[in-house]
């Protein structure tokens, strides 16, 4: 007789990466069985429902929760898992996969994935929390987050053009923004472009805005990008791919475990999902979740 401890549930996000959510669901489900799991597949009709079929199997004890989709899945995922007890697995079919990125699993190889679960190595990483919302990745609360809300009115165009547009349409109404900033107590009032608060090292599927960001070092990466011009402003994302935007003078960095952070007019966001206005304070809980992740140094 099966009982809840000896499942894994297998939560899929079908709409995830336009439709790569779905079949990378059922390739994972396939290799994760030939490797003698016994899986609970779920997949919600909406964001509520499946929350609830992740909670609820947390709650019954389930052998581990693991999570077909994109950093949007992964944060719904923590939220049934973290203070759990219950290990972690990503099976990325994203558009940013940037937590899975940051593990160092195969971001385009459902198997691949599959196998990392199947193997069983588990990994303690941090994890921030805010208002009792846990997040894995990069708090953005500036300019990209001011991009973030205007690609959230638009209906056109769709995928990653829609950013490239926002983009464009917010530097031109763009004004540096007065901040509160507090680092583990110490108090800076300034004005910036942006302020990421990253707990790993990128955002945006592979921008890595807090370069230096490590998942078990017990603090966030705080980068600050002073006023500048726009076209400066542009310049320094190029570089942001790379994470070499940093050696530039008008961006620092900073290292903290407890962030308050203000702001007229800002929302945040994190792990690709809209968390809410500033105020905030962004706590880091050092090693806060076992996760699946490939054992260092091997393939």
């Amino acid at each position: 007789m099966t009982t809840a401890g000896d499942e894994v549930a297998l939560l899929i996000n079908p709409s995830a990466g336009r439709g790569r959510g779905a079949r990378a669901g059922r390739r994972a489900a396939h290799r994760l069985a030939e490797a003698g799991l016994t899986l609970r597949q779920l997949a919600g009709r909406d964001v509520r429902e499946a929350a609830d079929l992740a909670r609820e199997s947390v709650e019954e004890g389930v052998r581990a929760l693991v999570v077909v989709g994109g950093d949007g899945m992964v944060h719904l995922g923590l939220q049934a898992v973290a203070g759990s007890g219950t290990p972690f697995g990503v099976i990325p079919a994203g558009t940013g996969n940037d937590f899975a990125r940051a593990l160092g699993l195969p971001l385009r190889d459902a198997d691949a994935a599959a196998d990392v679960v199947a193997a069983g190595h588990l990994r303690e990483v941090d994890l921030g929390r805010t208002d009792g919302q846990w997040f894995a990745g990069v708090v953005a609360a500036g300019f990209d987050a001011k991009v973030n809300d205007r690609v959230n009115r638009m209906r056109w165009p769709k995928g990653p053009r829609r950013y490239d547009l926002a983009t464009f349409a917010e530097l031109g109404v763009f004004t540096p923004i007065p901040y509160h900033l507090e680092l583990d107590g110490e108090v800076l009032d300034l004005e910036a472009m942006l302020i990421a608060v990253g707990n790993i090292p990128s955002y945006g599927g592979g921008l890595r805005i807090t370069p230096g960001a490590e998942l078990d070092d017990g603090v966030f990466d705080v980068v600050v990008v002073a006023p500048v011009s726009r076209a400066t402003l542009v310049r320094a994302f190029r570089r942001v791919k790379h994470g070499t935007h940093t050696v530039y003078p008008f961006v620092t960095v900073h290292r903290a475990a407890r962030v308050k952070l203000d702001a007229p007019g800002i929302t945040a966001y994190v792990d690709g999902e809209r968390l809410g206005p500033l105020p905030r304070t962004f706590d880091v809980v050092p090693r806060a979740q076992q996760v699946y992740a490939p054992v260092a140094g091997l393939p």
